[in-house]
């Protein structure tokens, strides 16, 4: 029987069935674009090279470049690491699951001893023989039960149940060498292109994450097609273990977590609480600059309030427990959207006062699970840079334009150029009208388009109560870090029947717009000391110059220096000790300070200082007043003035 194969680009061939995808495929592709395809889609659905077609299909190459080609990779390199463990350990190890994950894959194993980093050694060995030996994965499907058997027969336990699970007539199987694993694929054509990789790290992770199950032992690994690739990004692992804000926050003194206090709690020291101060300020100032109003309000409200906003019945297992305040249930809160509806429906409101954009800095308290906690970036009571606006529905795309122009405005100074962008639409269950909806996304999308952004659309991954755009900013390393969300919400101004009188003297629905630019302070401080390994601009450095003295002599002009700047608005310290200047100088850098101001016989005669930068230069020797200045007109260059 012939069929008829056609590639996305519209070329096709008639060929007789059953035919393999590759065999297909080489009749479409040239030799260059052969040697780049690792598997395809088939009427969408990836598969294998080596799938056979027995009826008209439109296929995709997967090509080695593309991020589905490197998933690919790694998730074959997970079953060649599955199979290497068996060979070394023998049967007595008994394996999970084993997929690929962003930047790499891993495998989950049952072993009665911990594995070693000679281990990994010898894991990684055997891979590469495996590798060398361009073992095929060979697909197959077997009837559900007749897989049961087989993998009971190994002892593989967790297979075993996984197949139950699945309930499937037929489950598909990949074998490579005698490693035989339950999986859906596609999967490399062989092992020769496993080469460039490398295994990271073990971990502890409970069966099916239920922590009542075993606990298994997970070894991370990442792959990809060249050595080059892999190179880059273990030396871009080495620089984040070194801007790690964990490491630098105890370094610089910016902030602690202390478990008799609380995890997830966050004390901030001297330091950090200016640079946390510096930033609220900056963002109050931008608020108001673009018509925002400040608001305050309170950390708990009465249990009846997340009744009606709908959280105690969305959200209550990351909320903590109700405490009883004269005999009435109050609880924390973990969002400030109702209070700021309480402030809305203090009064009547007319059409004439939209739009309405009030902000708050405010602390919220979520419930995390011990386990996902990690320093700045996942707390237990954190500060959300919150707005939320109120409009009318022919305000809306202008006001998304607005907050898009702000957002980026803020990244911008911030040092954030680059960005992931994300429309989410309407999912599957969802509360407002088709109208509304259609309405709002379609303001989001236009606001985007407006601004020249780039953007990919999420098809139904918006939130119940409305569409929504997230902003990912990337970092010096490449990571992208989720930071910027702007919502519509067609739920809470119906679950707290707000309203305003319109033209027409009626009463009408406000559309409620929830907003933050940075996420939260504590997540967004994060990854500010991690983007700049700590060395912060000048502008919200919190120390932005140390006066270095070089003998006892210079200490009363250092004492007149530092007290001038001070009250000049400089943000200053000085070290008089008796130490050699080298070593002083050596700790100001460790310190990451911008300045190091040198003071010696002639800077005192002279009334000048001496400036050394952190990254080892030294500038001339200027007045004390025109430092300042050069500091006052770096900074406001900073803030964007």
């Amino acid at each position: 029987m012939d069929i008829v194969v056609t590639l996305q680009d519209g070329d096709s061939v008639t060929v007789a069935a059953p035919i393999s995808v590759r065999e297909a495929l080489d009749r479409l592709l040239s030799n260059k674009q052969k040697k780049r395809t690792i598997a395809a889609r088939a009427n969408g659905q990836s598969v294998d090279l080596s799938r056979m077609l027995t009826g008209d299909t439109t296929l995709e190459p997967v090509l080695i470049e593309t991020e589905e080609g490197l998933d690919i990779l790694r998730h074959s390199a997970a079953h060649v690491m599955a199979q290497a463990v068996r060979d070394i350990f023998g049967p007595e190890v008994k394996v999970a699951i084993g997929p690929a994950i962003e930047n790499g894959f891993y495998y989950d194993f049952l072993r009665n001893e911990p594995f070693s980093p000679e281990d990994f050694d010898r894991i990684e060995q055997r891979m590469l023989e495996i590798a060398e030996a361009r073992q095929p994965f060979v697909r197959s499907e077997l009837p559900g039960e007749e897989a049961v058997a087989l993998f009971e027969r190994q002892g593989e336990k967790y297979k075993v149940e996984l197949i139950r699970d699945l309930g499937a007539e037929t489950v598909s199987l990949y074998q490579i060498g005698d490693f035989t694993d339950l999986c859906r694929g596609p999967h490399l054509p062989d092992t020769s292109l496993v080469k460039a990789f490398k295994l990271l790290r073990v971990a502890g992770a409970y069966w099916r994450g239920d922590e009542k199950n075993d606990v298994l032992q997970r070894i991370y690994g990442t792959a990809f097609f060249d050595a080059k690739a892999l190179n880059k990004y273990l030396h871009d692992l080495e620089e984040a273990k070194k801007r790690d804000h964990r490491k630098l926050g105890r370094e610089l003194e910016l902030f602690t977590i202390q478990d008799h206090i609380g995890p997830g709690l966050i004390l901030w020291q001297p330091k950090g609480a200016l640079l946390r101060r510096l930033i609220e300020d900056y963002w109050k100032d931008e608020h108001y600059r673009h018509d925002y109003e400040l608001l305050y309000t309170p950390h708990i409200a009465r249990q009846d309030l997340w009744k009606t906003s709908g959280h105690l019945d969305f959200y209550s297992e990351n909320m903590y427990s109700a405490m009883d305040i004269d005999e009435v249930k109050y609880q924390l809160k973990p969002m400030n959207c109702p209070f700021h509806i309480g402030v809305y429906g203090s009064r009547k409101r007319s059409y004439r006062e939209f739009p309405l954009r009030w902000c708050e800095l405010g602390t919220v308290y979520r419930y995390e699970r011990a386990g996902a906690l990690h320093g700045l970036l996942r707390v237990r009571g954190f500060t959300q840079d919150d707005a939320h606006i109120f409009c009318r529905p022919d305000q809306l795309e202008e006001e998304i334009f607005n907050i898009l122009n702000l957002n980026l405005h803020i990244l911008q100074n911030f040092g954030f150029s680059e960005y992931d962008i994300y429309l989410s639409t309407r999912p599957e269950k969802y509360v407002g009208s088709d109208e509304n909806w259609q309405r709002a996304t379609e303001a989001l999308k236009l606001a985007l388009e407006k601004k020249g952004l780039t953007f990919m659309v999420d098809p139904g991954e918006g939130v119940f109560y409305g569409p929504k755009i997230d902003i990912k900013i990337k970092d010096v390393l490449g990571r992208a870090w989720q930071c910027s969300t702007i919502q519509v919400d067609f739920n809470l101004p119906e679950r707290f029947e707000m309203s305003y009188i319109g033209a027409d003297n009626t009463e009408h629905q406000p559309i409620m717009i929830h907003r933050a630019l940075m996420g939260s302070l504590e997540r967004f401080i994060g990854v500010l000391i991690e983007h700049y390994a700590g060395a912060f601009p000048l502008w919200f450095a919190p120390v932005q110059a140390r006066i270095l003295n070089i003998t006892d002599d210079q200490a009363d002009y250092c004492e007149q220096i530092y007290a001038q700047m001070r009250k000049a608005g400089v943000r200053i310290e000085k070290d008089l000790r008796n130490e050699k200047l080298n070593y002083k100088i050596r700790e100001a850098q460790l310190a990451k300070i911008p300045y190091m101001l040198i003071i010696g016989d002639k800077e005192k005669e002279t009334g000048s200082v001496t400036v050394r930068l952190r990254d080892g230069k030294n500038l001339p020797p200027i007045p004390v007043d025109e430092f300042i200045r050069k500091v006052a007109d770096e900074c406001r260059t900073g803030r964007g003035i």
